[in-house]
């Protein structure tokens, strides 16, 4: 592995704790420092304008080593039928609960929606009777509407009538009605 290492131009920089960065002369204590442990040997390669170049190398582990970290024996523990049983029934009594637990939901889910439903059917009633509420009001309101236009035509027309007759004393209904037919 190789780490570069940028170079610094100031001699007043401060080094942080735990990093490689180093001041001019500095690599070879830096590089002390990490050979003194007994598992790296640090190796300067070069110099660049871009910093120190170094190899770390970590020394081969030991046969020592491997006798500290034993392997667990690989015994099989031997499980009997009632362990085989107990398991069975304990995945059986797992399955149950999660089918259940999905059928409650399932049922509370169509609920939902059955509720959802019944909301949206009584809207349209709602809706429908107000539509239907509203075109009676108008249908009456028309209706008395032309109720009292045809009363005012009737009124105007008697008067008329009256008129006529009283400027033509001997003309009958019929010949009255004629002209008031052609008047209008």
């Amino acid at each position: 592995m190789t780490i570069i290492l940028p170079s610094t131009t100031t001699s007043n920089r401060s080094t942080t704790s735990g990093t490689l960065e180093s001041e001019p002369g500095d690599f070879k204590r830096q590089s002390a420092k990490m050979a003194n442990c007994d598992d790296i040997q640090v190796k300067e390669l070069n110099k660049r304008a871009s910093g120190h170049a170094f190899e770390v190398i970590l020394s081969p582990s030991t046969p020592d080593a491997k006798a500290v970290f034993l392997l667990s024996p690989n015994r099989k523990k031997e499980t009997s039928l009632d362990e085989i049983k107990k398991k069975l029934e304990a995945a059986e009594e797992r399955r149950r609960s999660h089918e259940a637990e999905f059928l409650k939901h399932l049922a509370e889910k169509r609920e939902h929606e059955k509720e959802v439903i019944q909301k949206a059917i009584e809207e349209s009633c709602n809706f429908s009777k107000q539509a239907q509420e509203k075109l009676n009001q108008k249908m009456e309101a028309n209706k008395e509407n032309r109720t009292a236009r045809m009363a005012a035509l009737n009124e105007k027309f008697k008067e008329k009538d009256k008129k006529l007759q009283e400027d033509y004393p001997g003309l009958s209904t019929q010949s009255l009605n004629e002209i008031l037919f052609l008047y209008f």
